[in-house]
C-alpha cells in the first residue's frame, strides 16, 4: 500500500510569489511586459546579426547564439509562470515539470559555455589580432557553438534521467515559480542525496572551471590592453570586453549562489529572488548590455532603418 501511495503524486502546484489576487494581477502584467521585451530584444538581435553583413563575424555569431539561449531560458519559465498568475489551481504533471527543467537547465548550461567561447574570442582578437581571421575560422566557430549546445543539453539530460528514480508522496506543492529541481527533491519519498550530490559536483566543476577559464582569458587581455600605447586602442579594446564581463559577473554570481552551495544555505524566498534574476532578468538585459554601447550594432540598426 505504501508503494501505491508513493506513485499517486504525479501532479504538482507551483506556489509562485504570492497568494494575493491583486498582486498576482499586477505581477502578470509586469512579467508579460518583461517577457515581450526579452523576446523582442533577443530575437531582434539575432535577426539583425543575420540581416546585416557587417555583423557576420565570430563575435556576433557567438552573440547571436547567446541571444537564442537567453530566449530559450525565458521561454522555458515565463509562459508557465504567467498561466499560474491567472489560475493558481493550475497543476503541472511530473512530465511537464521535468521538461521545463530540462530546457531551462540546458539553455543555462549552454550559456555558461558560450560565455567561455566569447572570452576566448576576445582573447584572440585583442592579444593575437593578426592571427584572428585564421584562428577563428567559420568552421571553428561552428564547432564551438555546436559543442556548447550539445554539452549543455546532455548535461541536463543526466539530471532529468536521475530524477526519474524518485517518487513523490510528501506533498504536491513546489515552493517556487518554476519547476526548480532542488525544490522537487524536497518533496521526494526517496532519499535524493545522490541527486543533490551530482548536481553540486557537476555545478561546481562546470561553473568554476569555466569561470577560471574566463578569468585567465581576461587577465591576459587586461595585460595586453595595459601594454598598448595608444589611448584609442585601449578604449576600443576595453569597450569590446566590458559588456561581456558585466554579463559574466551577473550570470555566474547568481548561479553560484543557487547551485554551488549546500541545499540549506539559502532561505526559500532568497532562492526565488536569485532564481528570478538568472531566469528572467538576465535574458531581459543581455541584449541591451551588448547593444546600447556597441557602435557596430547601432550602425546596423541605422542601416536597416534606412532600407
Amino acid at each position: 500500500m505504501l508503494e501505491e501511495n508513493k506513485t499517486l503524486l504525479t501532479e504538482f502546484v507551483l506556489t509562485g510569489f504570492t497568494d494575493n489576487p491583486w498582486l498576482q494581477g499586477c505581477l502578470f502584467v509586469v512579467f508579460l511586459v518583461i517577457y515581450l521585451i526579452t523576446m523582442v530584444g533577443n530575437l531582434g538581435l539575432m535577426a539583425l546579426i543575420w540581416k546585416d553583413p557587417h555583423l557576420h563575424t565570430p563575435m556576433y555569431l557567438f552573440l547571436g547564439s547567446l541571444a537564442f539561449a537567453d530566449a530559450l531560458t525565458s521561454s522555458s519559465v515565463t509562459p508557465r509562470m504567467l498561466v499560474n498568475f491567472l489560475d493558481k489551481s493550475t497543476v503541472m504533471s511530473l512530465t511537464e515539470c521535468l521538461i521545463q527543467f530540462y530546457f531551462f537547465a540546458s539553455s543555462g548550461t549552454t550559456e555558461v559555455f558560450l560565455l567561455v567561447v566569447m572570452a576566448y574570442d576576445r582573447y584572440v582578437a585583442i592579444c593575437n589580432p593578426l592571427l584572428y581571421p585564421v584562428v577563428m575560422s567559420d568552421r571553428l566557430c561552428t564547432w564551438l557553438i555546436s559543442i556548447s549546445y550539445v554539452v549543455g543539453f546532455l548535461h541536463s539530460l543526466i539530471h532529468v534521467l536521475l530524477s526519474l528514480r524518485l517518487t513523490f508522496c510528501r506533498s504536491n506543492i513546489i515552493n517556487h515559480f518554476y519547476c526548480e529541481i532542488l525544490q522537487l527533491f524536497k518533496i521526494s519519498c526517496n532519499d535524493p542525496s545522490i541527486n543533490e550530490l551530482i548536481i553540486f559536483v557537476f555545478g561546481t566543476f562546470i561553473q568554476l572551471s569555466t569561470l577560471m577559464t574566463i578569468i585567465i582569458s581576461y587577465t591576459r587581455v587586461l595585460i595586453d590592453i595595459v601594454k598598448k600605447k595608444s589611448e584609442k586602442g585601449r578604449s576600443k579594446a576595453f569597450s569590446t570586453c566590458s559588456a561581456h564581463l558585466l554579463s559574466v559577473l551577473l550570470y555566474y554570481g547568481t548561479l553560484i549562489l543557487v547551485y554551488v552551495r549546500p541545499t540549506y544555505a539559502l532561505l526559500e524566498d532568497q532562492d526565488k529572488m536569485y532564481s528570478l534574476f538568472y531566469t528572467i532578468i538576465i535574458p531581459l538585459i543581455n541584449p541591451f548590455i551588448y547593444s546600447l554601447r556597441n557602435k557596430e550594432v547601432i550602425g546596423a540598426l541605422k542601416r536597416i532603418a534606412k532600407m
